[in-house]
């Protein structure tokens, strides 16, 4: 799944774009798994941000839910994450349910890459912008434990 080939649609204010809910479409490819071909999962189901109880300064409170399909399996999946304002206006720092740093996001010219370590891997994150109602991500996890290819796609809910 690529990202948008229109990417590059500039976002003033990330907190602001995300607010809502979005249609989420993710491949997993496993290079690791597949001895070189990738085995390839997906998820589909919902991202809603809404705003964090008790967050005077606009944090978004993200929750993802849906179905994760693997080897031909489906189970329910869930995750959460914290979207707080960031160090320059418009942008934003990504931290897990439980406080830990993520990532920050800065989508003022439509594009960001971030990185975060994990353990001795190592996630590099690919942010496009394509539209005020579609985005996506490719995270590339490299590193002794995980050789992973994950694409989303957002679609904006009406």
């Amino acid at each position: 799944m690529p990202l948008p080939d229109d990417a590059g649609y500039a976002v003033p204010d990330v907190l602001a774009y995300l607010c809502g809910t979005w249609r989420v479409e993710r491949t997993v490819g496993d290079f690791a798994a597949g001895r070189g071909v990738p085995l390839e999962g997906r998820f589909t189901g919902v991202t809603r941000f809404t705003a964090l109880p008790g967050a005077d300064g606009g944090g978004l409170l993200h929750h993802e839910s849906g179905t994760f399909t693997w080897r031909g399996v489906a189970r329910p999946a869930e995750r959460t994450l914290r979207f707080l304002p960031g160090g320059a206006p418009g942008t934003a720092v990504v931290r897990f349910a439980d406080g830990r740093p993520f990532h920050d996001l800065d989508l003022r010219t439509g594009r960001h890459t971030a990185d975060h370590p994990c353990a001795a891997d190592l996630y590099r994150g690919e942010f496009t912008v394509a539209a005020e109602d579609r985005w996506g991500t490719r995270w590339r996890v490299r590193g002794p434990a995980k050789d992973l290819l994950l694409t989303t796609q957002y679609t904006r809910v009406a």
